[in-house]
């Protein structure tokens, strides 16, 4: 089967192959080639067989825990596959099937930017080991913001919890639960705001005083992990201040997730949805209310929080999107009116795969400093990704919580406060202790203080974004305040959004001298922004689909000197008219202390006016933390009015450095104004990738487009991305949408033959540049194969040798296939009589690629390693490959020695043959 890729217009695809035109060995072609087994593969790796399924597996050598961040296999920068994770907690496999595995000496596996299979392990992707050398400058506390939103509210509270019938979702087999544990304020005059809780991924089941599961439902004997009931605290608190509050169960999700493109984002905002539905009802007829609901003040649909953490943050976001602008009936498990109003999403170390977050409303992003799951902090893209793309007016704010990690700001994920086993996030080595984030660090906060710092910013966004309440923005805009209910929690904050006109949002087009405009995402280039090694330093870089991106830019300087300017010009002039102050988003290294510049502007006319000094000390940092944050410094502009500087053609904007050396990352600037101005809905189209299987047949073409949907209304543009159609590699354009267009005219022609290939999926990502919203990101076409698999045979080509020749078989097909094919293999058995083959008459090296093991102890090769196993890859095209196991000529004299291999084809046959190799003493 061979596949040919026509594109219209362009764009790139990641876990994608293109193969080639693959031909079987014509007549009088060359002998088969020799290869050792397969290709070798890297420390931990190995091609795993159980019963008639073949998988490429890695293991770890120390537990890697069910977290929120995706396993990916990669094969270098291209991904392979998500792999599914064996109950052992060590072991990941995905099938072959599945995986086009291709240069296997480039192999890794990652999580969250966080490179597992490393040394160290918990090391981001590519980054060195060793913490930062820089001496970190003092921390001195911001001032004490007016209103601390964390005192406790004058309401009562009562608790209680409601089950409802479970529900079916798309992609999903087991129905799941509609549970939730309710904190309500008793006797609060009227209607209460709603705030809802949804956690994220976390194991399902566990057995008391055993292990925890990811299944669903649970096995008998086994208990539900009750992770709904960690926010419990933040509950009590909203409560206590007026809040009607529920925290919502997603079991069923978790356990069912892991296949879906999306990684289960749609499922959770259908989720979320059915539950405010059922409130909805609830509040227009409070008679047919659970207990548990009625016990408390009623509440207002009106006025509603959504608080998510990790995947359920993502899953929140989706649901805010889905209010607004309607998902695909046949993707979506809520499909009733929307009788609620989402005034504000808080999200606690979110994913966001899709990078796809929903601009018009209004968001607070807590980022954990000390994060071991979501590592690369991806939730820095909630405010990032939404520039340009809705009405600018909804406040998007990153909290940036040094010392904090993933888990604890759930209780029922933090050891010593959860019902089921839990386990701190952040991978502690007592050899190699992080500066910042082991337990004994002075920055690390500890569960119960993250904690309570969690709830006080929970409350503070409720307070702005659903009361109403511009006192509590200073604790989230960047203007510099702290809560003194947070504790000794170092927290950071900027936003975009809100009062603030865009100056300086690089792109190409802008001109800069004494510095550059780079690319964020733009791997091992020379225009990157940050070398390889420290692009994961970042999470203002957060990686999507690809590691080569559009459209992503930053403005990068460094200087070893003070008083040389960096010269920034926007294409045109731009204007911040009423603004107060220039509010520039600036990351500068880890622990670096006293970077300092000047601030100036130029109009389109010429004048200029210095607007004042900055100092900036970088966050508390290490090789395995995400610590290249960038901090709102603002600089107010009264000295460019009073020097008759147009504000509103404003041409240039000057950074003078006056530290003795420096370097920064300039993400953008802003005119900055106070105040919350009331958030307004733009009208937008969206975006919604589909997934088409098609067949492939035996003869013929047949062509097809990729399955993208625009709905809403207006018009905006999107990056669309797809592979090359001659190299596969990514590739990328921008391209206006509006409903009712397709805008990826991009088409796969798929040529019928009677060649086995496996089933092949060719994918469309997309992502909003300016005015659109995007749903699913991520689909495409899959073939499917519907030739039978070659048949396998084996036969011996040098099977009797001496020491210092290689064994010798030949693996051959029934016909050659369209795809390079991993799935015979051979057994080593014991033998039935004899000395056998050692660890030490193989060659080491072979014995450590393709057993996994070293030579000593000498000991037989049928026991070097439980169950001896190594695969057989015939390559494309090809109709036969030459295993050749190396012997070694050690000038020892000993007895002839045999060994005994079992073929093993693919598939439901039964075992293969079983053949003796016999290697004589060459002295």
């Amino acid at each position: 089967m061979s596949r040919r890729l026509t594109a219209t217009a362009a764009v790139l695809a990641l876990a994608m192959v293109v193969p080639g035109t693959a031909y079987a060995d014509p007549p009088g072609s060359p002998r088969p080639s020799t290869a050792s087994a397969a290709a070798p593969l890297p420390d931990g790796w190995r091609i795993a067989a159980t019963g008639s399924e073949r998988y490429l597996e890695w293991r770890s050598e120390r537990r890697v825990p069910i977290g929120d961040a995706r396993v990916g296999f990669f094969a270098g920068d291209r991904l392979i596959g998500y792999p599914e994770a064996v109950s052992d907690g060590h072991t990941f496999r995905l099938p072959l099937d599945e995986a086009r595995i291709g240069r296997t000496g480039d192999l890794r596996v990652t999580a969250g930017g966080r490179r597992l299979d490393a040394a160290g392990s918990a090391r981001k992707a590519d980054e060195p080991p060793g913490a930062s050398a820089r001496k970190a400058a003092p921390y001195t506390p911001p001032p004490v913001n007016a209103v601390d939103p964390g005192v406790a509210g004058p309401y009562a509270t009562t608790t209680g919890e409601y089950r409802l019938p479970s529900v079916r979702l798309p992609g999903m087999d087991t129905p799941v639960e509609m549970t939730g544990v309710v904190v309500s304020p008793r006797e609060a005059p009227g209607k209460r705001p709603l705030a809802l809780f949804l956690h994220g991924r976390h194991t399902t089941c566990y057995t008391p005083g055993g292990e925890a599961d990811l299944i669903w439902p649970c096995a008998d004997g086994q208990r539900p992990i009750p992770s709904h009931k960690g926010y419990l605290r933040a509950q009590r608190l909203l409560a206590s201040q007026g809040y009607a509050t529920v925290s919502i169960s997603a079991n069923g999700i978790n356990a069912q997730d892991h296949a879906i493109d999306d990684a289960g984002a749609q499922a959770r905002s259908s989720l979320v949805r059915l539950h405010l539905a059922r409130w909805a009802g609830w509040a227009a007829k409070p008679a047919t209310a659970p207990a548990a609901i009625r016990a408390g003040a009623p509440a207002d649909l009106s006025r509603v929080l959504l608080v998510g953490h990790s995947r359920g943050g993502e899953g929140v976001n989706r649901a805010a999107m889905d209010s607004l602008h309607r998902a695909p009936a046949d993707q979506d498990g809520y499909r009733g009116p929307v009788r609620w109003r989402i005034r504000g999403t808080v999200l606690i170390g979110p994913t966001l795969f899709g990078q796809n977050p929903a601009p018009d409303v209004p968001s607070a992003t807590i980022l954990p400093g000390c994060d071991g799951d979501v590592s690369d902090l991806q939730g820095q893209m909630y405010p990032d990704a939404v520039r340009g793309v809705g009405s600018g007016t909804a406040l998007h704010s990153a909290i940036y919580m040094v010392g904090a990690n993933h888990n604890y700001f759930n209780s029922e994920w933090t050891p010593g406060q959860a019902e089921a086993p839990a386990e701190d996030d952040f991978w502690h080595d007592p050899e190699r202790p992080d500066p910042v984030c082991a337990p004994s660090a002075p920055t690390r906060l500890t569960a119960d203080r993250q904690q309570r710092a969690g709830a006080t910013y929970i409350a503070a966004a409720a307070q702005l974004f659903v009361g109403g309440d511009d006192r509590l923005r200073p604790l989230l805009d960047g203007t510099g305040r702290r809560a003194p209910s947070a504790g000794p929690a170092r927290v950071h904050t900027h936003a975009v959004g809100g009062h603030r006109a865009p100056v300086l949002l690089p792109d190409s087009g802008m001109s800069v001298t004494g510095g550059r405009v780079c690319d964020q995402v733009a791997w091992d280039e020379p225009t990157a922004c940050l070398p390889q090694g420290e692009s994961f330093s970042t999470p203002h870089f957060a990686l999507w689909h690809t590691r080569q991106e559009l459209g992503r830019k930053s403005v990068t300087a460094a200087w070893t000197a003070p008083g040389t300017p960096v010269r920034i010009r926007p294409a045109r002039p731009v204007w911040a008219g009423d603004s107060r102050a220039l509010a520039l988003r600036v990351a500068v290294p880890p622990d670096s202390a006293g970077t300092r510049f000047d601030v100036a502007v130029t109009d389109a006319s010429g004048r200029r006016a210095v607007l004042g000094g900055v100092r900036l000390d970088g966050l508390p940092g290490s090789a395995d933390i995400s610590a290249r944050w960038a901090q709102e410094v603002r600089v107010g502009l009264g000295a460019a009015v009073r020097s008759g500087v147009d504000t509103k053609r404003l041409a240039e904007v000057e950074l003078t450095p006056r530290s003795r050396d420096g370097e920064l990352l300039l993400i953008d600037a802003w005119g900055w104004r106070a105040g919350t101005p009331a958030v307004r809905q733009a009208a937008m189209p969206r975006i919604d990738v589909g997934r088409l299987t098609v067949q492939e047949g035996d003869s013929g073409e047949r062509t097809y487009h990729y399955p993208v949907r625009v709905s809403g209304k207006g018009t905006g543009r999107v990056w669309v991305y797809t592979p090359d159609p001659e190299t596969g590699m990514p590739r990328g354009r921008l391209v206006t949408v509006r409903p009712g267009v397709n805008p990826v005219d991009v088409t796969l022609t798929v040529r019928g033959n009677t060649r086995f290939s496996y089933d092949d999926g060719h994918a469309v990502s997309v992502k909003t540049a300016r005015g659109a919203v995007v749903g699913s990101d991520y689909g495409g076409i899959t073939t499917l194969n519907d030739d039978p698999m070659p048949e396998f045979s084996a036969a011996p080509v040098a099977a009797d040798v001496t020491e210092g020749e290689p064994l010798t078989w030949r693996v051959s097909l029934s016909q050659a296939a369209d795809a390079e094919l991993w799935d015979a293999g051979f057994h080593v058995l014991p033998v039935t009589g004899g000395p056998e083959v050692s660890t030490t008459d193989v060659g080491a090296e072979w014995l450590a690629e393709y057993i996994g093991t070293g030579p000593e102890p000498e000991r037989p090769l049928s026991v070097a390693v439980p169950e001896p196993y190594f695969p057989v890859m015939v390559p494309v095209g090809r109709t036969s490959v030459d295993v050749a196991i190396p012997t070694e000529r050690d000038g020892r004299a000993e007895p002839m020695e045999s060994l005994r291999l079992r073929f093993d084809p693919p598939g439901d046959a039964p075992h293969g043959p079983v053949f003796t190799g016999t290697v004589r003493d060459a002295s």
